[in-house]
């Protein structure tokens, strides 16, 4: 599988990443397979936080034996030095690692977020300590608002950064833009989310898979060029397929083929997408 340098930093990712979730309410012997078929098909990049229910608990022992080989990126949820620092150990015991490569603020969905965790007590000054003290060798954020996204990269704290970056997003909702550029400006290490989800699941509507809040594109041909779209926007080093196994799946077959789009692409993805409302911003 194809890897991609993370910005300015002496680090590679795949250009695909198993995100935790796959592996969230699988059995350990399901979880097992899955990362042991994800490494055989080239994958070196796991992502995965708390907040996926047991995935830590299941990520850990299936990811034990490639551990070396692999990039593999935890978050916080915890805003505050305290509880950064309490959760921060806990997934490290978890996963059965000592360090970590990347440690994120898990999904910054508002400024005034971004504000408590540069504060005086916020959570920034736990991953400045794990980072002197070689508990990760990157720190990043995700998030899912632009404003909060940028206060934090423009602290100049952040190594990487985790953002929506998607087709519909990017070309009909005008979400994203800013950031790549503001992230791009200071060399940081780029992690696409959503490259393959279509559009939001409405109100009283079923979900179209149990692990996606969202109705992520399962058109095969589509999603590849939607997957191609992502990973030619510039400084995107890898993308996080959605966390449904079969989806998945389907996306790491794609990846062998993946090529830069062009006109003749995303004039397809138009054709595929220009009906669906974007999946941000959340207020569209």
């Amino acid at each position: 599988m194809q890897t991609r340098k993370l910005g300015r930093h002496d680090m590679e990712l795949t250009i695909l990443g198993l995100g935790g979730v796959v592996v969230m309410e699988e059995s350990q012997t399901d979880a097992d397979d899955s990362v042991a078929h994800a490494f055989e098909k080239g994958i070196r990049y796991f992502d995965v936080a708390p907040q996926y229910q047991d995935a830590q608990q299941r990520l850990g022992p299936a990811l034990e034996p490639y551990r070396d080989q692999c990039v593999l990126a935890c978050k916080t949820l915890e805003r505050t030095a305290e509880g950064s620092a309490r959760e921060l150990e806990d997934s490290l015991t978890k996963l059965r690692t000592d360090h970590f490569d990347i440690y994120q603020m898990h999904a910054l969905s508002r400024i005034e977020e971004t504000r408590q965790v540069l504060a005086d007590g916020g959570a920034i000054e736990t991953f400045l300590q794990a980072k002197e003290q070689g508990k990760t060798r990157l720190i990043g954020f995700s998030a899912h608002d632009e404003d909060a996204a940028l206060l934090a990269i423009n602290s100049g704290h952040f190594d990487t950064v985790m953002f929506p970056l998607n087709y519909i997003t990017f070309e009909h909702g005008g979400f994203g833009a800013g950031v790549l550029e503001a992230a791009n400006q200071r060399g940081m290490g780029i992690m696409a989310l959503k490259s393959m989800a279509r559009t939001k699941v409405a109100e009283g509507e079923q979900r179209s898979y149990a692990k996606c809040w969202y109705h992520p594109e399962d058109r095969p041909d589509v999603a590849e060029l939607m997957l191609r779209y992502t990973l030619s926007l510039p400084g995107v080093a890898a993308a996080i397929p959605p966390g449904d196994p079969g989806l998945f799946e389907m996306a790491v077959d794609i990846a062998d083929r993946i090529t830069p789009i062009d006109s003749a692409g995303l004039a397809e993805l138009e054709a595929a997408l220009s009906e669906y409302l974007p999946l941000f911003p959340l207020n569209t």
